[in-house]
This record gives C-alpha cells, sequence and structure tokens, in this order.
C-alpha cells in the first residue's frame, strides 16, 4: 500500500493566474505579480544580499521541475532555474473566487469554496458596532479596541499598552477574509482569549468571514510585546468532504502538520502537529519514518507568507526558499517506494509587489516518486483526485487524477 504527502508552501506562486486582473492590491490589480520570477530576478541582479548571497539556489524543487513548470504559466524569466525536470511537474489555477488561504486550501483538497467571502473595508472603523458590543459582552470587557485594518506586529505595538490598562481586546483585519483578536497571554489571559474567539465564530461565520484568528502576545510597555506560537484559527468548516475526510471514510490515517487542523476545522483528521516552520519540518520528518502504508499528511509551511510576503522582504523570502530546499533532501532519505509526495501552493504573495496583500497567481505542482511526468496546466482540485487515486481511495467532487 502507498502513502501520499501533500505539502503546501504557502504563498509560492509562479505569476500568470487567468483571472489576475480581477484581484486587487489597493488599487493595482494582481496581473504581473510572479513570486519565484520576481524573487529570482532580484537575487540575480543583487538586489536580495540581506542573510544570502548571489543568484536564487534552489536544486531540489528546480530538479522536480520548477523552472520548466513555470513555462505553462508565464513567460517572465526567471533566472538559475533551468534544470532538466526528474520529477512530476505542471501548474495549477484556482477558480474559488478568493486569493485567501481558506480558500486556496480547500480546492486543493477537492472542494472549491462555492460562495463569495465577506471581506471588511479599509475604513476607520472597519467593523459594525453591534459586532463589538458582542465581543465586548462574551469576554466582560467594556469595550474593544483598534477596529481597523492593521499588521499584528504593529498593532499590539499601538494597543498593546492601553490594552493592559483597560483589559479590552484588540480586533483587527487585514485584506484577507478575516477577523483578528490580539490579547496579552497573562494581562488577559489566554485560555480566555480563545474561549472568546470559540465564541464568536459562529457569528463571523454566518457573515461568510473564513477565519477568526486568536493572536496572543507577551511582554512589556517598556521592553515591547512580541506574538507568541499560540496563534489558533476559527475556520468555517468546509462545504463538503475533503481529500482528508476521503481517506478517513477510508480507514486511513490522515495527520496535518502546521495549520491545516485549523484550516479544515480538524474534520478528517487524526493527529495534528504545530510549530514554527523549522519544528514543522522536524515534524513531517518524524511523520514520514512513523506514518503507516495508506496514511495521508497534509502539511503547511506558512512562513514564506506571514513572515516574508506580506511584510515584502524579499531577501527573507528567497532565504527562507534556500532553507525549505536545503531541507528537501531529508523527506527523500525518508520516503519509501511507492511514496507520492506532491510541493505546491495556495496561492502567491509576491514580495516585490506593491501593498501587503497575497497576488492572485498559478501555483506549481511538484512531484516526487513517480520519476519524470510533465502534467501541464491542472487544476487545483486535480491535486486532491490525483492523490486520492495514488492512495487508492474514491475521490468527490470536480477533480480529475493528472497521474
Amino acid at each position: 500500500m502507498t502513502r501520499a504527502f501533500l505539502i503546501v508552501m504557502d504563498s509560492v506562486g509562479l505569476g500568470g493566474a487567468p483571472d489576475a486582473g480581477a484581484f486587487f492590491n489597493g488599487d493595482l490589480p494582481d496581473e504581473g505579480a510572479n513570486t519565484i520570477a520576481h524573487i529570482a530576478t532580484a537575487c540575480a541582479a543583487g538586489r536580495a544580499e540581506e542573510g544570502r548571497s548571489g543568484p536564487l539556489h534552489i536544486p531540489h524543487l528546480d530538479a522536480l521541475g520548477l523552472g520548466a513548470a513555470m513555462g505553462h504559466a508565464t513567460s517572465d524569466p526567471a533566472p538559475g532555474l533551468t534544470a532538466m525536470p526528474e520529477g512530476l511537474y505542471g501548474v495549477a489555477a484556482e477558480v474559488s473566487p478568493g486569493k485567501d488561504t481558506p480558500s486556496g486550501h480547500w480546492e486543493l483538497a477537492g472542494v472549491p469554496v462555492p460562495w463569495d467571502w465577506h471581506y471588511f473595508p479599509p475604513t476607520l472603523p472597519s467593523f459594525p458596532q453591534d459586532l463589538m458590543d458582542q465581543v465586548a459582552e462574551l469576554c466582560g470587557a467594556g469595550g474593544t479596541l483598534a477596529n481597523c485594518h492593521a499588521s499584528g506586529t504593529e498593532v499590539i505595538k499601538e494597543w498593546g499598552a492601553q490594552h493592559i490598562e483597560t483589559g479590552w481586546p484588540i480586533c483587527y483585519t487585514s485584506a484577507d477574509s478575516v477577523f483578528q483578536i490580539a490579547a496579552h497571554e497573562a494581562h488577559f489571559g489566554l485560555d480566555r482569549l480563545l474561549k472568546l474567539c470559540q465564541d464568536i465564530a459562529p457569528v463571523l461565520h454566518k457573515m461568510k468571514v473564513g477565519r477568526v484568528i486568536a493572536r496572543p502576545f507577551v511582554g512589556t510597555v517598556k521592553d515591547g510585546f512580541s506574538r507568541t506560537g499560540n496563534r489558533h484559527d476559527y475556520a468555517i468548516a468546509p462545504p463538503a468532504p475533503t481529500i482528508c475526510d476521503w481517506a478517513k471514510a477510508a480507514g486511513r490515517s490522515v495527520y496535518a502538520i502546521g495549520k491545516i487542523g485549523d484550516i479544515f476545522s480538524m474534520q478528517g483528521i487524526d493527529e495534528v502537529r504545530k510549530g514554527t516552520d523549522a519544528v514543522l519540518f522536524d515534524h513531517l520528518c518524524d511523520v514520514m519514518e512513523e506514518a503507516p502504508d495508506g496514511s495521508f499528511t497534509f502539511a503547511n509551511f506558512v512562513e514564506f507568507d506571514s513572515l516574508y510576503g506580506h511584510r515584502r522582504d524579499v531577501s527573507g523570502y528567497a532565504r527562507h526558499l534556500e532553507w525549505f530546499d536545503a531541507q528537501m533532501a531529508r523527506l527523500y532519505e525518508r520516503a519509501r517506494p511507492g511514496d507520492l509526495l506532491i510541493f505546491t501552493a495556495d496561492h502567491g504573495n509576491d514580495p516585490t509587489w506593491p501593498g501587503t496583500d497575497h497576488t492572485r497567481e498559478q501555483v506549481p505542482v511538484l512531484g516526487y516518486g513517480l520519476g519524470v511526468k510533465p502534467i501541464g496546466p491542472v487544476a487545483f482540485t486535480d491535486v486532491a483526485a490525483s492523490l486520492a487515486e495514488h492512495l487508492g481511495i474514491a475521490a468527490q467532487g470536480p477533480g480529475r487524477s493528472f497521474l
């Protein structure tokens, strides 16, 4: 019996989404955004020298067919990505009406989003007062703070002191369909924050807001504040069974690494392992050693997106690509005969692009374990259908296998 691993390099896009002109960063459409090509170009030109140097060096991804796959999405040059493919390679386009985390992951798992997400306007205030009143009432606070679009690190810097003084939660959002609540782990309480997010989530989900996110932080006014690793997402449940459910129904073990458990509301998932990307890679290696035949593992590495894409940090994004690529050898060492590893992404987040939002791009679909296999352009849902075929389980939904 075979095993399957779906590994999402969060936001590692290849440009060229057919409908990119309908998606925006501010007033600028996403046409022309290309996460990998623009990073590779910046590296080759010496414009990404912080903590690294020279051309982008990702030989494992390129050997699978990253550079070759890009040719199906765009004519943009990607200096250094010229290897002859040794793996499965192609590109995937999304049809869901969003460029957010749940949309991309659900569709990769076989379920396109059937509705339009609700987004909060970039105004002051961003949220309706009745929602703020509910948040305050649920946690027993006299009010709420912020009520705006903001960076997660900047919002605690600006409102942290007042939060400690008043005990009021900090509520903010972004260009994604999210409602985020930041609170101090000691002064407000981590358990209290998590319960607040859990209690308010049904209200937001009814509005078709994709996620309520608890954003705990620590620190002092004097020394500054920093977010902790105790973030928790409360996402809308997928509207139909995903590959996690298909595998579970077939009696297979399903492992989630990173924020996959949150994104899928734990539907069809047996075990979750969390941490920083470095810790997550250790978890993935452990699962590859421990997971039984027939199992399915779904992993997300979020720091491409959260630490470097949104912050428009080209050098940091390049460093993380090179780090991830170097780690891939550890996976190959642990792969068993019959294993299939698919490396892909959920959207783009071009760090050279104006704004701070995701970018609507096609994504790579790279496979290890089947030898050389060009698949060309495919749909996001085809990834789930293909993994199901590899596992020998029944697939549902619109996807078609490319195996």
